[in-house]
């Protein structure tokens, strides 16, 4: 299964000049705890880093900044580490495990944004396909016992 297919496409993005008041307002109205910080670039929507509201509080709440005044590219402090849409789902782990991060823009073959993969989308994956392994397993164990009596 590629990434593609299993990413949020609805993704909440904002640019750098976004204040981190209104992101955080548009965080809520969304009921969302990230924003992708965007540039536009030939029509496309590039991802330049992830805004969290764990961001906003440390950065932002928690020093006494003024949200209405700071802007989400101000909290930027690196290149957005992003995943293909056309990766399977272990390559993008291993993409979030090795920069330790719990989710990442997911973009086309030019860059351009197309949607948001999370540690939690990819835990729901995870929890069915283990539940299908389960049923399998019950089964073979009642196909057993009837073929055995």
């Amino acid at each position: 299964m590629s990434i593609g297919t299993l990413c949020t496409r609805d993704v909440a993005t904002g640019s750098r000049e976004t204040t981190v008041a209104e992101a955080a307002k548009q965080m809520r109205h969304r009921h969302v705890g990230d924003l992708v910080v965007v540039d536009e670039s030939d029509g496309r929507r590039v991802p330049v880093g992830v805004v969290t509201d764990r961001d906003i509080v440390l950065s932002v709440v928690a020093t006494g900044l003024d949200a209405n005044v700071f802007t989400i590219g101000d909290l930027l402090l690196k290149k957005a580490v992003t995943c293909r849409e056309d990766q399977g789902v272990l390559e993008c782990l291993q993409t979030l495990r090795a920069n330790g991060i719990r989710r990442a823009p997911v973009v086309d073959n030019e860059g351009g944004l197309v949607g948001i993969i999370t540690l939690d989308d990819l835990v729901r994956l995870l929890a069915t396909e283990l539940s299908e392994v389960a049923k399998l397993i019950s089964r073979e164990q009642i196909r057993e016992m009837k073929t055995r009596v």
